[in-house]
């Protein structure tokens, strides 16, 4: 199977556009080249399968730093069958080096780690540190070799556990159609941190925003421009959806929740997400409609409450542009994580925004009244229903503060793109200060 893989100059070939690229290191297990893909400069290396010694290393620690000062995005091909033992305790520093390099430039040019065959101990480590992982379903990916007697997961190590796992964004047929998803990303991402978002041509999408059937990704679709969007991390955390996309020409990340309760994986992915926005000044674009969070100990104690509170301080820190579309339910701490933070919200006409469920609320507020009906559900409901059009509806919401803007489902899009352009020139500035301490 090994020989059918393709080499070198097909990967790259595939990655770049028209195939045209230069050659920086040619020779050896791994080789670096510079061209353009998605009609962005970017560079390349790409590991050949054999081990790996010090100076291959140095090679991709010198393409970094290029990187760095020309302001260029990177892309690691990875598979290699491991380290060059030869090399000693070398490679240590070697590895070391490149680690801190791969931290020193994150979030001054993009990162796309691609891993097309294995990709093990620190080099699993460094594809993982990218802005985003794409791989091969032929690739592995593990710390450790997941093929032990004690191992009870029978897809360890492979593209799909990592897609599962929250570390791989996108998953690829073969090495080079992952060389053309690859390359379709970067075209998205904006060159470095200072570079203004790519802009492209752009037709208006097929289908209006309708509440009636509602799904994340069918919502972010009614929004986004035609077949623009590329979806991220489809299989972590599947109630919450994420993608790169575009609206009116224009790069944008995309949040959208789906109607079922959200646990501890979706809040984490949103949160990656969107500092992965805020690092290139990707304006986010947030879909919020959900039950709310899950109800559940379980949940809770494997981080529920940790991560909300991490999407909380993620999303409020970002001093990218921040739309949110209150495309339905959005109450109590869904809309203090989601929403309570955005620049500009706009409540689709039939959304309920609360700091708590009617239902509940009414069950407080209205207490005696409803007991002393001969139904108590319907009296319950009847008080409801009251309650979300006076008190949680889309015009209360603007009249309360709670929302910018009421619009119907079919002019969101509309108000969407006039927000993203009102506050395209947007500048913020953060409190000085080392870094937040918000729970990771």
């Amino acid at each position: 199977m090994a020989a059918k893989k393709p080499g070198k100059a097909e990967l790259l070939a595939a990655f770049f556009d028209d195939g045209n690229y230069t050659a920086l290191f040619a020779d050896g297990p791994v080789s670096a080249a510079y061209g353009c893909a998605g009609g962005q400069s970017v560079y390349a290396v790409v590991q050949d399968g054999r081990p790996v010694d010090v100076e291959d290393i140095e090679k991709n620690i010198r393409v970094l730093n290029m990187a760095a000062e020309t302001g260029a995005p990177v892309v690691t091909f990875y598979n290699s069958n491991g380290a060059c033992l030869e090399s000693g305790l070398g490679l240590l520093n070697a590895n070391s080096r490149l680690m801190a390099q791969i931290a020193r430039i994150s979030g001054v040019v993009p990162q796309v780690a691609v891993v097309t065959g294995t990709c093990a101990g620190s080099s699993a480590v460094q594809a993982a540190a990218a802005d985003l992982c794409v791989m091969s379903k032929d690739g592995e990916l593990f710390l450790n070799a997941p093929f032990t007697s004690d191992d009870k997961v029978a897809i360890a190590g492979t593209a799909e556990f990592a897609a599962r796992a929250g570390v791989a964004a996108v998953l690829a047929d073969d090495d080079l159609q992952a060389a053309k998803k690859a390359a379709s990303i970067v075209a998205l991402l904006p060159s470095n941190n200072l570079a203004g978002p790519a802009v492209f041509d752009f037709a208006a999408p097929a289908k209006a925003l309708d509440l009636n059937k509602y799904d994340p990704a069918a919502a972010a679709a009614a929004l986004a421009d035609e077949g623009s969007l590329v979806e991220l991390y489809a299989g972590y955390g599947k109630a919450v959806y994420t993608a790169l996309g575009t609206v009116g020409g224009a790069t944008v990340g995309v949040v959208a929740t789906a109607k079922s309760a959200i646990n501890h994986h979706c809040t984490a992915k949103a949160a990656r997400f969107i500092r992965l926005c805020d690092a290139y000044s990707i304006p986010v674009l947030t879909i919020v409609n959900t039950d709310g969070f899950v109800r559940s100990e379980g949940d809770d104690m494997a981080g529920g409450i940790r991560q909300a509170a991490r999407m909380a301080g993620v999303y409020a820190e970002a001093t990218t542009v921040k739309v949110a579309v209150l495309a339905g339910e959005a109450v109590g701490p869904i809309y203090t994580v989601f929403a309570a933070s955005a620049d500009w919200r706009i409540a689709v006409e039939g959304c309920t925004i609360a700091p708590l469920a009617p239902e509940t609320a009414v069950s407080v507020l209205y207490k005696d009244e409803i007991y002393a009906a001969d139904n108590l559900e319907k009296a319950t409901k009847a008080k409801a229903d009251a309650y979300k059009a006076e008190v949680c509806s889309a015009t209360a919401a603007v009249a309360n503060g709670a929302a910018d803007a009421a619009v119907v489902p079919a002019g969101v899009r509309a108000a969407v793109t006039q927000a993203l352009d009102m506050l395209a020139s947007k500048r913020a500035v953060r409190l000085a200060k080392k870094h937040g301490n918000i729970t990771l």
